[in-house]
């Protein structure tokens, strides 16, 4: 599959926090636990030049532990901060604000030399689309702020909300990069839903996710839907259909339905904890 998606408002969207950038103290950037990698925007790093930056590894709780925490090695030894968190259940968030004024040290130090006392962190909160940053927002802001959807492209501007007395958040919407060089990333990402669906052959991207579950988490398959994984993608596709009943006219095996099924249980952890890429 051949997967590029980089809808216009995305260009706006880059252009503004350009334009931004200059007001921020750091930039939170969000990326997806399960594939860090993937869902990390390479222009991020060039917007974001000689700024501090705190890294959050959303999702966490969807992610295989053991492999989240060789990528929290992995950004601490590039010198970023970094938190694993649950946007969903608060879970991390204590953290966040202590973080922020730890990367920040040396410039509210520089405030402070100049008799400025108390002035509030300004961060620029980042990432792709998806990826749960209005959640995040909403749950470290403790109060229903930013618009939250279960699919990409839901925040269409920005908007400041303000953090206790100590950070401003700048809101931003989620976007991609123009080209993935590397179909790898392109599925990964439409794997945890940051590609507009409505673009995904379902069926065949499923075949592909069936591929990597057979080889990485192969129980995963086994123990969900009572299936036999060391069968061919597409007759597993089908016994999950067959299994879960998603069938069509005649009692056959209904693979659109079955494909939709595989990314909800995926999506939402009912496959277990998977992590799609290692540091």
């Amino acid at each position: 599959m051949n997967i590029q998606w980089y809808p216009g408002h995305m260009t706006k969207a880059k252009r503004m926090m350009q334009e931004d950038i200059k007001l921020i103290d750091i930039v939170v950037e969000l990326l997806d636990a399960r594939t860090p990698r993937s869902s990390k925007n390479p222009d991020i790093d060039t917007l974001a030049k000689g700024k501090y930056r705190l890294v959050l590894l959303n999702k966490y709780d969807l992610a295989d532990p053991r492999v989240t925490a060789k990528w929290e090695e992995y950004f601490k030894e590039k010198g970023c901060y970094v938190i694993g968190l649950d946007s969903r259940k608060n879970s991390g968030m204590k953290t966040i604000t202590d973080m922020i004024q730890e990367a920040c040290k040396e410039k509210i130090e520089r405030d402070r030399k100049r008799g400025i006392i108390n002035r509030p962190i300004r961060a620029m909160v980042v990432g792709i689309p998806n990826v749960g940053k209005s959640t995040f927002i909403n749950s470290y802001a403790k109060k229903a702020c930013a618009k939250v959807g279960n699919k990409p492209g839901v925040t269409k501007g920005k908007q400041w909300i303000r953090i206790g007395k100590n950070v401003e958040l700048l809101d931003t919407p989620g976007i991609l990069w123009p080209k993935f060089e590397d179909q790898q990333v392109g599925l990964r990402l439409a794997y945890i839903g940051s590609i507009n669906d409505d673009i995904i052959e379902k069926s065949e991207l499923a075949l592909s996710l069936i591929d990597f579950l057979k080889n990485s988490y192969c129980n995963a398959l086994e123990e969900r839907y009572n299936i036999d994984s060391s069968k061919i993608n597409y007759e597993i596709l089908s016994d999950i259909a067959i299994e879960r009943k998603c069938l069509a006219k005649g009692n056959e095996p209904d693979l659109t339905k079955a494909a939709n099924l595989l990314f909800e249980d995926f999506r939402s952890g009912k496959l277990g904890r998977i992590s799609l890429e290692c540091p």
